[in-house]
Order: C-alpha cells, then sequence, then structure tokens
C-alpha cells in the first residue's frame, strides 16, 4: 500500500524539487544526464525552424530564450540545457549550419 500511495502523490524534479507536469505538450529530455521535463519544445522546435537562422549559436540562443519563458533554466545549467536543446532541433529534423561545441 506504501508503493501505491507513493504513486498517487506524483513525480518530482530532481533538480528543482517541484511535482513534474504530466501535462500535454511537456516532453521529457537528457540534460546533463539528468531526464527533464520541457514545456512546449516541440512547438518551439517548429518556430524556430520557421526562422531560417544561420548558425548553431544563433538556434541554441533562440531556442534558450523562447524556452525560458515558460520553463526554469538555472543559470549554472544554461550552457547544458543549450546542448541538449540543440541535440532535440537536430533529432527534429533541424539542419546542422555549423561546428557545436563538444558536450563535456
Amino acid at each position: 500500500m506504501r508503493a501505491a500511495a507513493k504513486e498517487a502523490e506524483g513525480v518530482y524534479c530532481t533538480i528543482c524539487g517541484g511535482m513534474v507536469t504530466q501535462a500535454p505538450g511537456v516532453r521529457r529530455i537528457s540534460i546533463d544526464g539528468i531526464e527533464t521535463g520541457i514545456t512546449g519544445l516541440d512547438k518551439c522546435i517548429a518556430s524556430v525552424r520557421a526562422l531560417g537562422l544561420a548558425d548553431d549559436a544563433a538556434v541554441r540562443e533562440e531556442l534558450l530564450v523562447r524556452l525560458a519563458k515558460g520553463n526554469y533554466i538555472p543559470t549554472k545549467k544554461r550552457e547544458a540545457y543549450g546542448v541538449s536543446l540543440l541535440e532535440e532541433y537536430r533529432r527534429a529534423g533541424g539542419a546542422r549550419l555549423s561546428p557545436s561545441p563538444r558536450r563535456p
């Protein structure tokens, strides 16, 4: 019964301790090896792709700026978020335009 009660409580973020949203539009991606929920990622990727930006740095920055409006992005993890978001952009069909920094 204890496990069932714990399941009913929900899932909590490993970074901030807040409850992880299970709502539509939230996609979980790996950031620095930690699965993290990002709200509006697919929609953001589509809108950034429509801008036709010329290089990875511009794409990464635009993804970060747009997603920060609806997601908490810790200052110390901003670079890691940028790397992971750019990887998701590429997986979703975004062309690789310029060399990207290597992931630590």
